[in-house]
This record gives structure tokens, sequence and C-alpha cells, in this order.
């Protein structure tokens, strides 16, 4: 795991009892039975709503077209990022002083993929500048933030399976999770580009491999037809560099090092470790049961597979080659796991993957991103790394093309 020049800090009790009240409710820290029937009920209405199929797909790309309308007002095309795909910890590392000297636009990029999860949840989109959606933006930068610290021990008292608790926590996770992980990956992806320039040029326009050896990269972006046809679903199949991409910046942002917590149901060997049954009695807790002296929770962790060079080739360097065959076709990995594994797999999987194709397509086939420091200088290291890695606010320009 790479290393963070900041020390991680435990969120306040405050704090913690503002992100999981009412404690285990929704479908993120519930257990048992309560889990089972939260879960097949959240499948249920996300598909009732069209996550999955080609409707869905439209409403993005509708959002996509509010995005770059609104990307195009900027004078010069020259933007903090903070404004364009940081707004979750604007408050916190922007100071309201900068605002003169760059351009200050609304926060558009997390307004489109927030309204995407909305669309969902609520019915309805929201304008850019509604007070409702900038408010719930900022609860969900706020709660990433906490998410992003070691957690401490905590009770639990479950209840019934459905009531005004578990209504609100499970839209909270909905939001959460349809929210903050796709617009911090789509920052890491800009801050990456601009950081490797010529990873942004073969996306763009090169019909050359990275590698002299290797053969020519098919269908890059500048191959898309014109504006104001936007990318869409099916060209991704013809586009395996862009794929590639957008599953290495996955893997190398590592957005959600440490997955949720899961219970051992039984006690079983693995590979010559004893893994003893996770005590009933607050089995979300970190560290040892008090009674039993055996671990509580269990953590998935992604970045141990991301980071492992036996699956990954030198993983501390950002190489689309990861994803990609002899033959320049797109190649899947079983060690990608951004999406967490086993039966607490993230709902949200099948939108997030359509997201961050769509929109970072769309961005790339009417702009050209450009930093306002040289590339060098841009700094990958996550500004805090616990639950959630978070990059580092930078500035950078839009270019039309």
């Amino acid at each position: 795991m790479r290393t963070v020049g900041k020390k991680t800090q435990s969120p306040t009790e405050a704090q913690r009892r503002h992100l999981t009240q009412p404690g285990g409710q929704g479908i993120a820290f519930s257990n048992e039975e309560q889990w089972k029937v939260l879960r097949r009920f959240s499948v249920q209405i996300l598909r009732n709503f069209g996550i999955g199929n080609r409707s869905i797909e439209e409403q993005i790309l509708e959002e996509g077209r509010f995005l770059l309308e609104e990307l195009r007002k900027t004078e010069g095309g020259c933007c903090s990022m903070l404004v364009i795909v940081c707004p979750y910890i604007v408050t916190t590392y922007w100071n309201i002083s900068q605002r003169a000297a760059i351009p200050s636009i609304p926060f558009m990029l997390s307004h489109s993929v927030s309204n995407i999860i909305c669309l969902v949840v609520f019915g309805s989109r929201f304008h850019y500048d509604d007070e409702r959606l900038l408010t719930i933006i900022q609860l969900m930068n706020d709660n990433f933030q906490i998410m992003s610290m070691l957690w401490g021990e905590k009770k639990q008292d479950l209840l019934s399976h459905f009531h005004m608790d578990t209504l609100l926590m499970t839209t909270h996770n909905l939001l959460f999770g349809g929210t903050e992980t796709v617009g911090t990956t789509l920052r890491h992806a800009f801050l990456i580009l601009m950081k490797y320039p010529k990873v942004q040029a073969h996306l763009l326009d090169s019909p050359a491999s990275p590698s002299t050896t290797q053969k020519p990269l098919p269908n890059p972006i500048r191959h898309l037809p014109p504006p104001p046809r936007l990318p869409s679903l099916e060209d991704r199949a013809a586009m395996p560099y862009t794929d590639a991409v957008i599953h290495e910046v996955q893997c190398f942002a590592d957005v959600i090092p440490m997955n949720l917590l899961h219970r051992v149901t039984r006690e079983m060997a693995f590979r010559g470790f004893l893994l003893p049954k996770t005590p009933l009695q607050n089995p979300w807790g970190l560290g040892l049961d008090p009674l039993s002296g055996t671990p509580r929770a269990r953590m998935s962790s992604p970045c141990s597979m991301h980071y492992d060079p036996s699956q990954f080739p030198k993983p501390q360097e950002f190489n689309p080659q990861h994803f990609l065959d002899t033959n320049q076709s797109f190649k899947k990995s079983p060690a990608f796991m951004p999406f967490s594994a086993g039966h607490r797999l993230c709902l949200g999987e099948p939108l997030a993957r359509k997201e961050l194709f769509l929109f970072f397509t769309a961005i790339l086939q009417n702009f050209t991103l450009q930093p306002l420091v040289a590339p060098e200088d841009i700094d990958l290291t996550p500004l805090s790394s616990g639950l959630g890695s978070l990059p580092r606010p930078s500035e950078m320009c839009l270019s039309v093309r």
C-alpha cells in the first residue's frame, strides 16, 4: 500500500454518530437476515428504476450534455480542478480567497454524477445550483472524510427490517455509493492524465501504442463521431485502450483500499490459516472480542490485490498495459476488485461502470486536459487514505477540441 504523508486520525464519536446513526440499519452495515432483506429489496428497486438496462444509459448521456454545456461556459477553459471534480472537499481544502484568481463555475462533474443516482432515489434531477443538491454533495463530502478515518467500536441495536431508520440509512448508502466513489475516481483519472500526457495523447489521437514493439491501438477517442453525438456504451468494445486506462485508474488510485466488513459465519481453514467464527455480539466492532478473544469483523483488501506484483507487474507505475493483451485487446484480471467481492459486492457496479466510461470519454471527446504546473510536479499521493483514498486538489485548463 502506498504511504500517506498525513497521519490518519480517528473520527470523533459525534462524527461516527452523524455517519452511522442509526447503526447497522442500512445495506452497508446491517447484518444477517436484516442485510439479506434490505439487499434483496434494494436490488429490486434499482432494477425497477432501470439500473442495468439501456434506459439508465440515456439518463447518463442526458446528464453528460448538461455537464458539457456548463464546461463550455468557462472563460478560456481554465479553472480550478477543485471546482470541476472536487466539490466534496472544497470547503476544507480550497480557501475562499483563491476564487478571485481562478474562474468559479458550478461543481459540475460531481453534480452530474450525483444527479444520476438522484434520478433513481428521488425520481428527478436537480439544477446544478439547486441548494438541495449542494447540501447532498456537502454531506457526502463530510461522510467520505469520516469514512477515510479509522473507526472505533460502536454499539449495535438492530430493530425491525423496515422502518424510517432503515429507509434513511439505505437511501444514504445509495447516495453515497452512487456519488462519492465515481466522482473521486474521475478526479484521480484527470490528475493521472495530466501527470502522464502521453497516456492522454494515446487516448485522444495517437494511432500507435505507447510501446513501439506492440501493435497500434485501435479506435482512439478521436475516431468517435463528432459532437453533438456523445460516446455510447456500444463504443466501449471498440475502445480497448480507453477501457484499459479506466481500469488501471481504478487499480492505481485504489479509491476504496479497504472494503466493507465481512463476518465469518463458521470456523474454517483457508490456505493454512484458521479463521474463527465471528461472534454475534457486536460483530461489526474492530479488534478482538473481549470475551472470546477472537477477531470480530474482517475487511477484504483490494489494495493488496491491486498492488500485487504477481498480478500487475510494477504496480507502483501507472500502466494501462496491465489490461491489454499482446494483440492490444482488452483483457480482464481476476485481481481487479474495486467493487469488492462475494455477497457484499457493490450494488451499483453496473451503474458505476457505465458512468465512468460515458463521463470520461465525453469529456475527453470535447476537451484536452492541461495542468497549470509541470506534469512532474503533480503529486498523485492520496491526501488521506483510510476507508477512502482522496486525491489532492489541483488546477487544470480545459481546452476545447
